[in-house]
C-alpha cells in the first residue's frame, strides 16, 4: 500500500490511515508511516517489556517490533499480522496491527479533541476523534507517547534542560499550540524554566482564537512568539502558520513549527506557509536557542 500521499500546505487537510487492533478501529497520520509490511522474523530481546516483541531486519535497517495489542491491553488477533513502520521524533519503529482498513482524506475540522471524560488523565493515548460518517468514528492514537513510555530517552532530555541558562528574553510571552497532554506539560515546564511566560492551547483553532483576543496596540506585549505542532484537531499547525503570516497585523510574530514529523517534504511545506523555523521534537534546548535567535532580530 502506498503511503506517500502529500497534501498541499496549509489547507487543513490530513490523510489518516485506519487500522484494526483487537477488534477496535484506530488511526494514525499517514505522514508518520514509511511503509506497511507483512509479518517478519523477530529476534527476541532478553528482559524487554512484554509488548516489545524484539527486533527485525529489513532493507539493511533494524526495527524494534512493538505489539500494539499488548501495549493497549487488547486481545490479539494474528489472522492478518502487519507492521506499520513509522518515523517520527527521529526514531524508526514498527507497530504490529491486525488489519489495515482504509486511508481517509479528512479536514482537521472533522477531528475533535477528546473530552475530559474520555481523557481522564494526561496519560491518555487518544489525541483526537475523527468523524467518518453519521455513526462512524476513529480514535487517533498518540504514538509519540507510546514511544516515550517504552523508552523515555525519546522524550525531552531533562538533564540538558536542567543545565540550560535563563533566556536573555525571559519574561516574554510564548503561545504554544500542542495537542499532546504529555508534550504540553513538558514544554510548559521547560520553557518556564528558561524564563518565558507560557500559554498552551490544545489545537490551532484555539491558538488562532487567542490571537484574535491579542489584537491591538499591545499585541507584542501579550505574545512575542508562537510555537506550534503540526497535527492537531480542528486546525493544524501549517494552517495556523499560514493564517498568521497572511494577516497584516499578526505576521510580525515569529512562528516556530516544533513537530515530530519534520522531514524534507514537511520542511518544504513549513517554508511555504511562512514558518520562521522548523525543529524536530523533542530537542527543547535547540527550541529555546531558536526562540532567542528569532527574538533578537
Amino acid at each position: 500500500m502506498a503511503t506517500n500521499i502529500l497534501l498541499e500546505s496549509g489547507t487543513n487537510e490530513v490523510e489518516i490511515l485506519e487500522f484494526v487492533v483487537g477488534g477496535n478501529h484506530y488511526g494514525i497520520n499517514v505522514a508518520k508511516i514509511q511503509e506497511i509490511v507483512g509479518d517478519c522474523e523477530i529476534q527476541k530481546i532478553p528482559h524487554a517489556k512484554p509488548f516489545v516483541e524484539g527486533v527485525f531486519r529489513r532493507r539493511g535497517k533494524i526495527y524494534s517490533a512493538i505489539n500494539l495489542a499488548g501495549y493497549l491491553n487488547l486481545e490479539e488477533n494474528h489472522a492478518k499480522d502487519l507492521f506499520l513502520i513509522t518515523y517520527f521524533n527521529q526514531v524508526e519503529a514498527a507497530f504490529r496491527v491486525d488489519e489495515i482498513k482504509a486511508i481517509h482524506h479528512l479536514s482537521w475540522t472533522d477531528i475533535q479533541e477528546p473530552d475530559l471524560i474520555l481523557t481522564g488523565e494526561e496519560s491518555n493515548l487518544v489525541t483526537g476523534i475523527a468523524k467518518l460518517g453519521e455513526d462512524e468514528m476513529l480514535l487517533i492514537l498518540d504514538f509519540e507517547k507510546m514511544l516515550f513510555d517504552i523508552n523515555p530517552d525519546t522524550g525531552i532530555d531533562e538533564d540538558a534542560v536542567r543545565g540550560m541558562e535563563r533566556s536573555p528574553h525571559e519574561g516574554l510571552s510564548i503561545l504554544v499550540a500542542e495537542d499532546s497532554a504529555l508534550l504540553q506539560k513538558m514544554l510548559t515546564e521547560c520553557l518556564e524554566q528558561a524564563g518565558f511566560r507560557i500559554t498552551v492551547l490544545g489545537n490551532g483553532r484555539a491558538a488562532w482564537d487567542k490571537l484574535q483576543e491579542y489584537r491591538g496596540e499591545t499585541l507584542c506585549q501579550k505574545v512575542s512568539c508562537v510555537i506550534t505542532d503540526i497535527e492537531m484537531p480542528q486546525m493544524d499547525g501549517l494552517t495556523l502558520t499560514r493564517q498568521i503570516k497572511e494577516d497584516p497585523e499578526l505576521n510580525v510574530l515569529p512562528v516556530i513549527v516544533f513537530s515530530s514529523m519534520i522531514n524534507e517534504d514537511m520542511s518544504r511545506k513549513c517554508t511555504q506557509v511562512g514558518a520562521n523555523a522548523q525543529l524536530t521534537k523533542p530537542d527543547i534546548v535547540k527550541l529555546v536557542a531558536c526562540i532567542d535567535e528569532l527574538l533578537s532580530v
